[in-house]
């Protein structure tokens, strides 16, 4: 009796490195709805939470701040809209915005990042398609999708590093 042929170790593996324990909150701004999902302690796995409405700017900035105390994230992550070379446009203007008005509503002790989310919503549609997820009921639940996989992104790069990933958001005072 032949016994199967067992694969090599990849002479490349994978880095692991420390990530930062606590969970992590997930933003998908929209000009309408907006996307959040949270992850796990161990920051493994993210996964959906719900749908904010964007209008009023104040009530989705209250009701995210909600979320981040009962979820007791640390830290929020937000996605930054970039075109596919890399530059920005007036939705990032926009999203910086956003991103700074949450930073001064959750305050110092909860720190608001920006990461990269090229192609989040389009990964997020085609997996919901994927999935069975008719494009009706789809709307609904897209932008909680994106957020998922602007958290995953997020989580796995640091993972990758050891690093926090994308840029904190500044305040004007330095905080």
């Amino acid at each position: 009796m032949e016994l199967p042929e067992v694969p090599e170790p990849s002479p490349h593996p994978v880095p692991q490195r420390e990530m930062r324990r606590g969970v992590r909150l997930g933003v998908d701004v929209g000009t309408v709805r907006i996307g959040v999902a949270s992850c796990d302690r161990d920051g493994l796995l993210a996964t959906p939470v719900e749908t904010v409405k964007a209008e009023p700017r104040r009530g989705s900035l209250d009701r995210l701040a909600a979320l981040a105390a009962e979820y007791e994230a640390f830290e929020i992550v937000v996605g930054l809209p970039r075109s596919l070379s890399g530059g920005e446009g007036p939705a990032a203007a926009k999203i910086r915005g956003y991103a700074r008005d949450l930073a001064r509503r959750l305050g110092p002790r909860r720190p608001v990042r920006l990461v990269d989310e090229r192609l989040s919503t389009v990964t997020a549609t085609q997996g919901l398609r994927a999935s069975g997820v008719k494009a009706k009921k789809g709307r609904s639940v897209v932008d909680q999708a994106a957020a998922v996989v602007i958290l995953q992104n997020a989580l796995d790069a640091e993972r990758m590093s050891g690093r926090p990933p994308g840029t904190m958001v500044q305040l004007e005072d330095g905080n």
